[in-house]
């Protein structure tokens, strides 16, 4: 049975084919399928792929469904195509920012946005390779697309095709959350599912939601020129983040020229002539914004929907997704979940790290546990925000005491060379132990700084063992190490410091 394409993506230009060649292939025929698989995984984001490729490697037989686009939303519509976009939008600022430096450009400098997002296209063909069908079928994968339905406790149907199976993994992923709230039968908008489809850059720009997602792309789309707003109905921006850091950011994304609105509730009216309509209850006070394009970025939303579940026994409900216990197994010990439609982090690398446990615990009655993971995350403004273990309020929720370790961004060397003087890195450890808690860093490297204190939670190494660390000079990750110095610093008693200060002051 071939298995109809009806998927399309705008434009249709030769990037576009090609990455539906690889992530939904034109006529693709469904295989006949084996007399009963090893496992069988709905849903080929992140979460599927990895447990489909990880399995198949070890020698299960694995079939693996998928009713949209192989590779999922970090692929197609998330991570790739927005990191690509950012790039290009610090590339722009650094340039503009040139004069500092002492290089001067002669020319006016042109955003050409149309290149920008095929440079984008272009990119993101060339890595759905990796998430391919070929590549799945090279691996021994049986791949089905069609939308999949448990018909019971071992059979799966896609296309007419009836899968057996020992076990099941569900991956089906998240979707853009939409709410009733918004007004949002009302105006044309953008999610991120079609945000990436634009090839002309909107004069003005109101995005609604300012998360990860909103943060990068408000900040993006202002660099290239949008005269953007970032709406919040909370009163800080990326509201999970440390606060000190959540307004480091924003000021980052005001000086690029972002307006923010905080603690605004927005409802889109209409459309009219002049552009699309937003009104704003500021604290009660009215507000009307008009603008050419509505980006709406609110959250995600499991995808559980039409998959059979309740006749399988899985648990679910629509806002957490599937239900599962410590070992990622739902109510039905047959089936597992990994990635977005089970976990609060909706992030690639979680999905990844799900994904190694479900295959350790279906295929091989392991007992590996989700809260052993140590989980960090990262917003990709300029600087970025990235954090790892425990925030403040949760620790002292849980009746912990803490001690706090900050060393600022701009005492270092290299961020005052590199011009890039904004933010910390900030480490909790409970009080009076070398045992980090949670860490939250604000930095134009971020990102990839904060592995170094990931792993150190990981292998229970605390900040004295960072202090011992010889780091390279001159980078930004010797804030790391400054933070270990710190510590140590404060483990010396009152006595110590005045003899050690009246034995240095004798030497000298």
């Amino acid at each position: 049975m071939v298995a109809s394409n009806s998927f399309s993506m705008f434009p249709e230009d030769e990037h576009n084919k090609l990455l539906l060649e690889n992530v939904h292939p034109t006529n693709w025929e469904n295989p006949e399928p084996k007399e009963k698989y090893n496992l069988v995984v709905v849903g080929a984001g992140t979460a599927g792929l990895v447990t489909a490729i990880g399995a198949a490697t070890l020698g299960a037989r694995v079939a693996l469904v998928e009713r949209d686009l192989m590779g999922g939303e970090c692929l197609n519509t998330g991570c790739v195509p927005s990191k690509g976009l950012i790039a290009s939008a610090k590339i722009l600022s650094n340039v503009q920012k040139s004069s500092d430096y002492g290089i001067r450009i002669h020319r006016e400098i042109k955003v050409d946005f149309e290149a920008i997002m095929e440079r984008v296209r272009y990119l993101r063909s060339q890595i759905s390779r990796r998430d391919s069908v070929k590549r799945c079928t090279e691996k021994g994968i049986d791949v089905f697309l069609g939308h999949g339905k448990f018909l019971d406790s071992c059979e799966l149907e896609v296309g007419g095709r009836i899968l057996k199976f020992k076990k099941a993994v569900i991956a089906t992923g998240s979707s853009p959350a939409k709410l009733p709230s918004l007004g949002l039968q009302k105006v044309d908008y953008l999610t991120n599912k079609t945000l990436f489809s634009l090839n002309q850059l909107p004069p003005r720009l109101a995005v609604i939601g300012a998360g990860p997602m909103g943060c990068e792309m408000a900040q993006a789309f202002a660099r290239f020129g949008s005269r953007v707003c970032l709406l919040e109905r909370r009163s800080q921006i990326l509201g999970r983040e440390d606060p000190e850091a959540a307004a480091i950011v924003e000021q980052a994304l005001r000086n690029d020229g972002v307006s923010v609105f905080l603690n605004c509730s927005p409802r889109l009216d209409s459309s009219s002539a002049e552009g699309k309509n937003i009104t704003l209850d500021c604290s009660g006070e009215k507000k009307v914004i008009t603008t050419d394009e509505i980006l709406v970025a609110v959250g995600r939303v499991p995808n559980s929907e039409g998959l059979g579940l309740g006749k399988v026994g899985v648990e679910y409900n629509e806002s957490e997704g599937v239900i599962v216990n410590e070992y990622l197994q739902t109510s039905n010990p047959r089936i597992y979940a990994a990635g977005d439609i089970c976990s609060r982090n909706k992030y690639t690398h979680t999905a990844d790290a799900t994904a190694r446990i479900v295959i350790q615990n279906s295929l091989f009655y392991g007992r590996k546990k989700l809260d052993l993971l140590t989980n960090p995350c990262c917003t990709f403004t300029d600087p970025e925000i990235a954090h790892v273990g425990l925030y403040k309020r949760e620790a002292l929720a849980k009746g912990l005491k803490l001690d706090t370790f900050v060393q600022e961004i701009k005492n270092l060397d290299r961020a005052f060379l590199d011009g890039q003087t904004e933010g910390f890195v900030k480490v909790y450890t409970e009080k009076g132990k070398d045992r980090i808690l949670g860490a939250t860093i604000v930095s134009s490297e971020a990102g990839s700084m904060i592995s170094e204190l990931t792993l150190a939670m990981v292998a229970g190494a605390g900040l004295g063992m960072l202090s011992k660390t010889i780091h390279p000079y001159p980078t930004q990750s010797e804030a790391i190490k400054q933070v270990g110095d710190a510590y140590n610093r404060n483990r010396l008693t009152p006595l110590v410091r005045k003899l050690l200060n009246g034995w240095f002051s004798w030497t000298r």
